[in-house]
């Protein structure tokens, strides 16, 4: 599929588009391989996979330098794309903002240096060694140069604004487009906020000026278009630690070292027109200035756990003419401060002194992207608190009076009549809904305009109870009623939702049970093998800091040797409901072990449910049965991920030998265990999840392996590795490559031909999509995932 995919891109031809075709399919130009403009439309993961596999075929087909183009406007995700696959490739990557020429705004045509560009391009073509210039966003000024080595860069990324602007499109070998990202999701924002008063070209010229004259029209030359849906996600969180500083002194060693980095930002609250005061700053844009570069989030989003503030990577770069277009719509800044940093990092991790000028504050925060590692060095470093969970803006806020985050407004004692609340709603609706989903409506717009996912919930709903009788008044910990706290059901979400929004709504559903509840809370996660239930479960644990038993370990020996993983009968139910018993009732339990290369259980662990975490997941196939369910207090169905990856393979396998199957009949086939034992559970879930990450495309599920077949001594290996971190295990495979009879081969059988099936000590896992090989690496995807033998039977039946 994506090879054909490829195939249409690059046809032979010149750098330069020519019309004209060679004569003969032997003929070859001595110029690159090219190209031909087609509406590529993709998704990001797809987009990257597609862009790695394109330029390993432009690499083999001409001699010299492989030129890209990643062009988009501010926030689609250009940067982290070209990240992304210079990861892969090994790549010179160029940001045109470097080429900056004024020191105002930096999406501004005019700033843009074009002649030192094209000729530094030109001299890495001709195989010259080149300098680009350095720009320092807070000196506002270039500061040097960069030399990069021809013979370094086989390939050479130009990534910005306007990398696909007519003056470099002659250069450039490849062409993309990204749009979306926070692009997007700030248009949808703002249309909400204003209501349909402005059109929806008033709005991108209002918010992005340059955009439709002078960025969109060079979108179109792009033969690969890339539709980026992210939206912000607590998949990468930063988990951060706070309390005040009232000695710095005390931290001094730490911040005197060389590489402390000072900053200085403004922060700045815009909120939405006709917003009252009591408005949840939920609604409210942040804007952070640093030097002459802005930086975009939409709405305090955070989660508080414990002593924990979790953010999502949410911050995109904007222009500054974003800002002045949304002070033009009316929003207006009720809130701005500066804040100096000084910060230094510690391993994986950063510790900051931070200075609020308007709180006349100073604080030490530390940040990482693990919680336990946050905790366990705040612990190393005797910084014990008292550890501060509200924003700088509640802070500010307080200060000034105003209502802080999640708390309603007085009620007043004036009734409202239903014509005066008409009256105030109709002419700029006040929407003050907490978790604002961010989409345009599906409106028939040219695809630089409209996101991928267009039937989105505006709002994401909050977690209530389906028992109305709250007569008890307060939670069960207070009430002590154990009875009450079983009669308190939680009310199922109206929709589904993909895995970046469920994943917030997880976390949340565990919140509002803890305060409701009171400990335990049990989840359980159940779904398809490779739906991605695994993953979420280990996510939300990183969040709210608990454990996770997988339903694996409670495998029964006899059953596992006869391959029988995917039968319900082979759980042991009654020791899983023992534990989940004891959980409940505050006691130890032991949870049993389970080691699947033996196909029995190697020992067991003490688990007990402190009060201070209070949560527990049971993640597994079966984690949703009637059986089992009825003991857990929150229940998450996840469907998608490989489970569906599978299915469309075997559905465009069976179109290209002429036979058409329907998704149905082949998940009867392949899944059958799925269809009439697992996916009538599912339907009973508090919160569905569809898995639309694409684990077989995406460079977040990558793993770089380096394999040879010299006989190295154990002890060698010692003297090189640190010990500590050394593992060695040994097990051996059976690797089986299934493919349909008649599939178009060209005389040879490739592995994007074949799906891999993979036995390892009586277990089966599935792989497919062959790996991306870049010079000495195998780049294969983690998505080996374990399938039933009924899985496999239903391949081969199916040819």
């Amino acid at each position: 599929m994506d090879d054909e995919v490829v195939q249409r891109v690059f046809q032979e031809g010149g750098r330069d588009y020519f019309q004209q075709q060679p004569s003969t399919s032997t003929s070859t130009s001595s110029s690159s391989s090219i190209l031909q403009s087609l509406p590529l439309h993709v998704s990001f993961d797809h987009g990257y996979y597609l862009l790695v596999k394109s330029i390993q075929e432009l690499r083999e087909k001409k001699e010299g330098l492989v030129t890209v183009g990643i062009g988009g406007p501010s926030g689609s995700g250009k940067t982290s794309l070209a990240e992304k696959v210079a990861s892969v490739i090994g790549c010179t990557v160029i940001p045109m903002e470097n080429y900056r020429g004024g020191t105002d705004e930096g999406t501004d045509l005019d700033s843009i240096d074009f002649d030192a560009l094209i000729r530094n391009l030109e001299d890495l073509t001709e195989g010259k060694d080149t300098k680009i210039p350095v720009f320092d966003f807070h000196q506002k000024k270039r500061v040097g140069s960069k030399a990069i080595k021809s013979a370094m860069s086989g390939v050479v990324i130009v990534d910005g604004t306007y990398a696909l602007h007519a003056k470099l499109r002659s250069l450039l070998d490849i062409r993309v487009a990204v749009v979306g990202g926070v692009h997007f999701s700030l248009l949808s924002k703002v249309r909400y906020d204003i209501g349909d008063s402005c059109s929806l070209d008033y709005l991108i010229d209002s918010i992005f000026p340059l955009f439709r004259k002078h960025i969109e029209p060079d979108l179109h030359h792009a033969q690969i278009r890339i539709n980026n849906s992210f939206v912000s996600s607590f998949r990468e969180a930063i988990y951060k630690l706070k309390c005040r500083s009232e000695s710095p002194d005390g931290q001094s060693t730490f911040f005197l070292k060389d590489e402390a980095q000072t900053d200085n930002f403004i922060e700045m609250y815009l909120r939405p027109p006709s917003a009252n005061e009591e408005a949840r700053i939920n609604d409210w844009i942040k804007v952070r200035q640093s030097g002459i570069r802005y930086y975009l989030s939409l709405g305090d989003q955070r989660i508080v756990d414990k002593n924990f503030i979790i953010r999502p990577k949410a911050e995109f770069e904007v222009g500054r003419m974003t800002l002045g277009g949304l002070l033009a719509l009316g929003y207006n800044v009720v809130v701005s401060y500066k804040r100096a940093s000084t910060s230094v990092n510690i391993g994986s991790l950063s510790l900051s002194l931070e200075t609020i000028d308007t709180l006349g504050e100073t604080f030490l925060v530390l940040r990482g992207t693990d919680r336990k590692t946050v905790g366990a060095e705040a612990l190393r470093m005797g910084i014990t608190g008292q550890w501060l969970t509200k924003s700088y803006l509640e802070k500010i806020l307080e200060r000034k009076g105003v209502p802080r985050l999640n708390t309603p407004p007085l009620v007043s004692a004036t009734s409202v009549s239903h014509n005066q609340e008409k009256d105030i709603a109709a002419p700029k609706p006040i929407r003050t809904t907490p978790n604002l989903v961010y989409q345009l409506e599906d409106l028939a717009q040219p695809w630089t305009r409209s996101p991928t996912k267009s039937k989105m919930e505006p709002v994401l709903p909050t977690w209530h109870f389906a028992s109305s009788d709250r007569s008890h008044g307060g939670s069960v910990g207070a009430t002590g009623s154990s009875a009450f706290r079983d009669t308190m059901k939680l009310a199922p979400m109206p929709d589904s939702y993909d895995l970046d929004r469920g994943l917030l709504l997880a976390v949340q559903g565990i919140q509002f049970l803890l305060e409701n509840k009171s400990v335990p809370v049990i989840v359980g996660i159940g779904g398809p093998s490779g739906s991605g239930k695994t993953s979420l479960a280990h996510k939300m644990a990183n969040i709210v800091g608990c454990e996770v038993v997988s339903l694996e370990s409670y495998f029964r020996p006899e059953q596992v040797k006869d391959f029988k993983y995917d039968d319900f009968n082979s759980l042991d139910l009654p020791l899983l409901s023992k534990n989940i018993g004891d959980i409940k009732h505050g006691r130890k339990t032991k949870i049993p072990v389970f080691n699947l290369e033996t196909g029995s259980r190697s020992c067991f662990k003490e688990l007990e449910i402190s009060e201070d975490c209070g949560v527990i997941i049971f993640e597994g196939v079966y984690a949703l049965h009637p059986e089992i369910r009825k003991s857990l207090d929150l229940w998450i169905a996840v469907v998608g991920g490989v489970h569906s990856h599978l299915i469309s393979r075997v559905q465009r396998d069976k179109s290209r030998v002429g036979c058409f199957m329907s998704q149905n009949e082949i998940m009867m086939t392949v899944f059958p265990i799925f269809q009439q034992h697992i996916e009538p559970h599912l339907v009973h879930a508090h919160l569905k999840i569809r898995n639309d990450f694409d684990p077989v495309l995406s460079p977040e599920s990558s793993l770089f392996v380096l394999k040879s077949n010299k006989q190295v001594a154990y002890q060698d290996i010692l003297n090189i590795l640190d010990s500590v971190k050394f593992c060695s295990s040994v097990q051996n495979f059976i690797d089986i490559y299934l493919r349909l009879p008649g599939t178009p081969a060209n005389g040879h059988i490739a592995e994007s031909d074949c799906v891999r099936v993979r036995i390892c000590e009586g277990r089966f896992a599935l792989l497919i999509r062959e790996p991306i090989r870049e010079g000495n690496f195998i780049i294969q995807p983690k998505v080996d995932f374990d399938i039933s033998i009924s899985t496999v039977s239903g391949l081969l039946n199916l040819g």
